[in-house]
């Protein structure tokens, strides 16, 4: 094969999460030596879907909304990824975030391609009888495209399990029975799985425990900050302090908190539940967002959106681990920074992927009828996230490149690998 390669096959802004991801590509399309042909179909989605829902709200208005649903990849078995509800959705975000899937699929081995939807809507905005509504409408609109032999969406931001059962139901009425394969990230009461709501955060600190380790400190006294209190960081958060480590600084969309002696996590997450935001919990002082990025700790645990960690402030960045909680947290551009001044990066596809094996061990359980305790489900959980991590450091030993590299270079050589056995069609 040569190297000629394709370096932008779709537009993207610079700086942007689909650059991000496109730049990450090509690196490894140089070290696999892939050809510019096969770089492109690894790079461009297999399907697009954009869509208008309109709504009528609450007090007799009609707002017209924009929702999106990208496929990335079919070659490894039916696209999987979440739904966001957010006012940053785009379409290249989108874009980004079903490649991201693709590879964090191939990955951990779970038989799916990627993808990701998103409606670009600011959900504390709305009632809960509007937002059942843009839900049950957008889940109309892409019918044709989704099925649990197609495409299975999941919770993402903004969206929760309550939504997923609203867009399985609205699925189901309109082929005419109970379809709980179609959605992952279900309630138990209508066919989700046990650990399914904590698994991202689960397999977030599992891998953080072992980078620990593998970076020679002792999690039992290590410090520890997370930015993002949301589904991922909040159960990061807790997980961390139950190991051991001290979390010393935490934030939301609001602002941050720290304390020297460690969080109180359970307290911040009851003050969170009572209030909805960090700010004000008085177990801690107030500080500046930003700021906690660059705080002088063990760990980082970036768990909020993308590109936090990027050419203006990776220089200052003095953890010396950082676990990706979030998709897409660390730009193409500080990569080299925080490499250069040797911190050690856990990507996103590897580190936050325990999401999407609960979500395929609830397709299977949903598929078969038949259900699996919670230990088991945990234990699985812990069996593929640990595998994944002793195989991504070996590839980044024996390649000599950085963990993101080395992962993201063996998931695309994966999904290469099917595409070519499958052939082309015609």
């Amino acid at each position: 094969m040569t190297t000629e390669l394709l370096t932008t096959p779709l537009s993207a802004p610079a700086g942007g999460p689909l650059a991000n991801a496109q730049a990450q590509l090509t690196a490894a399309v140089e070290t696999l030596s892939y050809s510019s042909g096969l770089h492109q179909l690894l790079a461009s989605p297999r399907r697009e879907m954009t869509v208008s829902i309109p709504l009528h709200r609450d007090n007799g208005e009609v707002e017209l909304l924009t929702g999106y649903r990208v496929q990335h990849n079919f070659s490894r078995g039916p696209a999987k990824g979440g739904l966001r509800y957010s006012p940053a959705v785009d379409l290249d975000e989108v874009r980004a975030l079903a490649m991201w899937m693709t590879w964090k699929c191939a990955l951990l081995d779970v038989p799916y391609g990627g993808a990701k939807g998103g409606i670009t809507i600011d959900p504390r905005n709305y009632s809960a009888r509007e937002l059942e509504r843009v839900t049950r409408r957008y889940t109309s609109e892409i019918l044709p495209i989704i099925g649990p032999e197609k495409d299975i969406p999941a919770p993402d931001i903004g969206t929760d399990e309550r939504t997923m059962a609203w867009m399985m139901d609205t699925y189901s009425v309109n082929v005419g029975y109970t379809v709980p394969g179609v959605v992952t990230g279900k309630p138990v009461s209508v066919g989700g799985s046990l650990g399914r709501p904590s698994a991202t955060s689960r397999g977030v600190v599992q891998i953080a425990l072992a980078a620990l380790r593998h970076a020679g400190l002792e999690p039992g006294r290590s410090t520890a900050v997370v930015q993002g209190f949301g589904k991922v960081g909040s159960g990061a958060a807790l997980f961390l302090a139950e190991a051991g480590v001290k979390v010393q600084a935490i934030s939301d969309q609001y602002g941050a908190i720290y304390a020297a002696d460690g969080i109180d996590v359970p307290a911040l997450a009851a003050h969170v539940e009572a209030t909805g935001s960090v700010v004000g919990f008085g177990g801690a002082e107030a500080m500046d967002a930003d700021a906690l990025l660059e705080l002088d700790v063990d760990l980082l645990v970036p768990a909020a959106v993308e590109g936090v960690l990027h050419s203006g402030n990776a220089d200052r960045v003095r953890a010396k681990v950082v676990v990706e909680g979030a998709n897409g947290p660390t730009t193409a551009e500080a990569d080299p920074i925080l490499q250069a001044n040797g911190v050690l990066v856990v990507p996103d596809i590897l580190a936050n992927a325990g999401g999407v094996i609960v979500s395929y061990f609830e397709w299977v359980q949903g598929n078969q009828a038949y259900w699996w305790t919670a230990s088991e489900v945990e234990d699985r959980l812990a069996q593929r996230m640990l595998a994944a991590w002793e195989n991504v450091l070996a590839v980044s030993k024996a390649r000599g490149i950085t963990l993101r590299e080395a992962a993201t270079v063996t998931a695309v050589e994966r999904v290469a690998e099917a595409h070519l056995t499958r052939g082309l069609y015609p």
